[in-house]
């Protein structure tokens, strides 16, 4: 027999099969919502319907947030069409208008599409019609995943009953789940000292206790990130310096104590104690702070800044502004000027002031501020008034193109903007300013936004473990034992 037969046949490679790349067909929400979607979607293709491109041309004229949109987005297709000299039919590549954030192709309807869709659905309706093109691809690359990308609910539902894959645009979404949205504090565990405290280093400095920690937990822990131990040597720090094996924590100032007291106000639990360390620490210059109803953002804020205004004088004034999204039905224009326009969103700011400028009770609940007891209702008056002419109510209207110069800025109701809003207003700071973000992502109003994609959200994640920014997620309502269980049970 020949030994050629008898050899061990060799082992077959196994062949590399392409990675088979995705169709994604765009709704016309979706540019809307975000322009730079045509380069969000990586390796795979981009298919935009006629009809995606009538509606939006019917949107384009106005000074809306979502006109301006869609101008950029016309903008994109335009740049990224005039730039190639491939055929528009065989797809023109986005490697090089999106600066390697894609290497997909975008393909534009070519075709008049006839006859697809069920007889059911009707065809002059712009929905329908891209839905029509949906199936036609589906049915022209049948080996090929072809998906709906749509923020409209009833239409993805609606591909979805003809067979059809469709799913929203994740993107603009910072957090899948908001329950890991980093809250700013940490709880070290009983077993913290045991591992980290073998080669610890103690120090003071400016009344300070510094502690040089090396352990496991080191590598996770961020800059200006809050840690606490309750027990018979309860601790509670402050990250410092963080990276590697070894990290610096630093005592906080305690403002539970009236001693401390910040116009009047002390902290009545363990979060606003950390809120009142970033809000009185010159050295942080974003702080973000999170809570339900009733859990102290607006009081902490304004007693924070009132005392760093008009005692401490390190900030000029106050800047306060707030989305004006109405929760039932609008009243309609108001008259006045832009402050005047700006009162009746002001409730909330109005409310604080007046506990802040009522003299300290039996309770110790409110502050008299720098003045102790007032001489009755004129010294009252002419202390609101005084405090009145330091503070200016603006309009989101009115931001772009500002600078605010050694101002401390607070943005109330901060979840009703889009992550671009936020970046606008931010941007917006100049030399010595502070910017404080104060909202509820469980309190939304505005419409499209969720709490995944909303501004506050997108903020929080991307600041955290700057050294001159800070968050702190505010737990324990301190309004009224009503105001607590209605949040609880409603």
């Amino acid at each position: 027999m020949n030994a050629k037969h008898n050899a061990p046949a060799k082992p077959l490679k196994p062949v590399k099969t392409p990675k088979q790349t995705k169709l994604f067909v765009l709704d016309t929400n979706v540019l809307m919502h975000d322009p730079t979607s045509l380069f969000r979607f990586e390796e795979h293709d981009i298919y935009v319907p006629m009809m995606t491109l009538e509606e939006l041309d019917a949107n384009k004229k106005g000074m809306t947030e979502v006109a301006r949109n869609t101008r950029q987005a016309s903008r994109l297709l335009d740049e990224v069409v005039s730039a190639s000299e491939d055929n528009i039919k065989h797809g023109v590549p986005l490697k090089e208008a999106s600066r390697d954030m894609a290497s997909g192709r975008l393909f534009l309807q070519t075709e008049a599409i006839n006859g697809v869709i069920p007889s059911s659905l009707p065809t002059a309706k712009a929905d329908n019609q891209i839905i029509a093109v949906v199936m036609h691809l589906s049915e022209k690359f049948p080996k090929r995943p072809v998906i709906l990308v749509s923020k409209d609910i009833n239409m993805r539902i609606k591909a979805r009953a003809l067979g059809l894959a469709a799913q929203d645009y994740f993107n603009d979404k910072v957090l899948e789940d908001t329950e890991l949205l980093y809250t700013g504090t940490r709880e070290l565990p009983a077993s913290f000292w045991d591992k980290h405290g073998k080669d610890l280093e103690s120090w003071k400095q400016d009344s300070r206790t510094l502690y040089r920690i090396k352990g496991p937990l080191c590598h996770e822990l961020l800059v200006n990130e809050f840690v606490w131990q309750e027990g018979t040597q309860p601790l509670y720090a402050w990250v410092r310096e963080s990276g590697g094996k070894s990290a610096v924590l630093e005592t906080l100032t305690e403002y539970t104590h009236q001693k401390n007291a910040v116009w009047g106000i002390t902290a009545r639990n363990r979060e606003q104690n950390f809120a009142l360390n970033l809000l009185m620490n010159p050295d942080i210059d974003f702080v973000t702070l999170l809570g339900q109803a009733g859990t102290g953002k607006t009081l902490l804020t304004l007693a924070a800044s009132l005392t760093q205004v008009l005692e401490s004088k390190r900030y000029s004034e106050i800047i306060i502004t707030r989305v004006t999204v109405p929760v039932g039905e609008d009243i309609g224009f108001l008259p006045g000027t832009e402050e005047e326009k700006m009162t009746p969103w002001m409730g909330a700011l109005d409310d604080n002031l007046d506990v802040l400028n009522r003299p300290a009770d039996d309770t110790g609940v409110a502050g008299s501020g720098s003045s102790g007891q007032y001489s009755g209702d004129w010294g009252r008056a002419a202390t609101m008034d005084l405090i009145r002419s330091r503070i200016k109510i603006k309009s989101l209207n009115f931001m772009r193109g500002r600078t605010f110069l050694n101002k401390f800025l607070i943005i109330d109701e901060a979840q009703n903007l889009t992550p671009k809003q936020m970046k606008t207003l931010i941007t917006r700071a100049g030399p010595g300013t502070k910017v404080v973000c104060m909202g509820n992502i469980a309190q939304i109003d505005t419409p499209y936004l969720t709490e995944g994609s909303s501004g506050l959200t997108y903020v929080v994640d991307r600041f955290k473990g700057w050294p001159h920014s800070g968050h702190i997620t505010l737990q324990r309502g301190e309004r009224s034992r009503l105001a607590d269980h209605a949040a609880e049970v409603l």
